[in-house]
């Protein structure tokens, strides 16, 4: 009885030992005690506290609508002072620019149009045939010819 005892511990142990490996003797399933446990890859150095970011979210809420008020109100005056530029460079030329008298049209006499100097152009017949450099080529055209 004894030899067999030895013989059972040993086949145990041998398979004990596989298994901190990471295998199994008989190709089975490996046990949920013997998996191994892979380690995080960077531990969590700060620990979440729910309480303080509780606390500091209401903060940065407004620090970003702070921010994107600030924002809106810098390209408002952008825009103003854009236009503002726009209107006095509207002025400017406006005083630059000398008017210069239109002549009134003469509405006592009619408005006869003079006949052209020009030739009239000479009508021409349409081409309806197309050239030879320009017909598609196959190796039915050129075996008829």
């Amino acid at each position: 009885m004894e030899p067999l005892k030895e013989a059972r511990n040993r086949v145990e142990g041998s398979s004990s030992s596989d298994n901190s490996n990471g295998r199994t003797s008989g190709g089975g399933r490996r046990s949920p005690t013997n998996c191994l446990i892979k380690p995080p890859v960077k531990k969590n150095t700060i620990p979440i506290d729910l309480k303080l970011r509780a606390v500091e979210r209401p903060r940065f809420a407004h620090q970003v609508a702070e921010k994107r008020r600030l924002i809106k109100q810098y390209k408002t005056e952008r825009e103003r002072q854009q236009k503002l530029e726009e209107e006095e460079e509207i002025k400017r030329l406006r005083k630059e620019l000398i008017p210069k008298a239109q002549l009134m049209p003469y509405f006592d006499r009619p408005f006869v149009p003079r006949r052209s100097e020009k030739q009239p152009t000479v009508p021409r017949e349409p081409k309806f045939c197309i050239p030879r450099h320009k017909t598609i080529k196959c190796c039915r055209c050129h075996a008829m010819t």
